[in-house]
């Protein structure tokens, strides 16, 4: 959501597994095991195809355009045809390339800096957006991260749960912000639960929030629901 004006400018595809053998599993449970066994290639470009796709159809049923993010795995980031499959889809789904964002956990971006510079700038040529997730727990040479290619910062949740009353992630949060504001990129706060974490977000110029405050994650059809309400609501 935009906090400039409550409209819902983005949504981010998240994986669910329900298995008939083991019932709801989370990706923390299935993905690495997927990335140990390589099968996150398979997985990760389904992923990224099928979300390219909804977006799509999504414009197609009349929504205002959402940006579509879908996150990126380590082993994703380190093969050499990622840039050929993100275009070939983008293509096969005829989505315009601003509007799938493409997350990279700090981590993974730091992990191998020069690789990440030259991926970005790719993408960035493409006009795919590119996202830093779980911005504050990666441990970022500030001085990389000026030369990273991206739009946006995503803060952890971690330091949104507590931000109403604890002082040392009400600090973190606003110095994240104000950082991301002098490197001209935009932020998002991640696991938004309150009231009161969203007007202190708001308070300190963040851009977007997301989290449980707005809606749990939702399968299409319910999320095309929830989106036909908002802008009802909107209008």
């Amino acid at each position: 959501m935009s906090l400039q004006d409550g409209r819902v400018v983005g949504a981010e595809a998240l994986l669910r597994w329900r298995s008939a053998e083991f019932g709801p599993l989370s990706p923390a449970e299935f993905i690495p095991i997927a990335e140990d066994s390589g099968q996150i290639l398979e997985l990760g470009e389904w992923v990224m195809r099928t979300a390219a796709q909804q977006a799509k159809q999504w414009q197609t049923m009349g929504f205002a355009p959402l940006t579509m993010a879908v996150n990126l795995s380590a082993v994703q980031f380190r093969h050499p045809n990622l840039f050929n499959m993100v275009t070939r889809i983008l293509e096969q789904a005829d989505l315009p390339a601003q509007f799938l964002e493409i997350e990279l956990t700090e981590a993974t971006a730091m992990d191998n800096p020069v690789a990440a510079i030259a991926l970005m700038n790719r993408l960035h040529d493409l006009g795919v957006r590119m996202s830093i997730d779980d911005f504050g727990t990666g441990y970022s040479s500030l001085s990389y991260l000026k030369k990273f290619n991206v739009s946006k910062l995503k803060i952890d949740q971690s330091f949104v749960r507590d931000i109403s009353d604890d002082p040392d992630d009400k600090a973190i949060v606003s110095a994240i912000i104000n950082l991301a504001s002098s490197l001209g990129m935009h932020t998002i706060a991640e696991g938004v639960e309150t009231a009161s974490q969203l007007a202190y977000l708001r308070l300190q110029g963040c851009d977007e929030v997301q989290g449980f405050y707005f809606s749990r994650p939702l399968p299409a059809s319910q999320f095309e629901a929830f989106m036909r309400e908002h802008m009802a609501h909107q209008g």
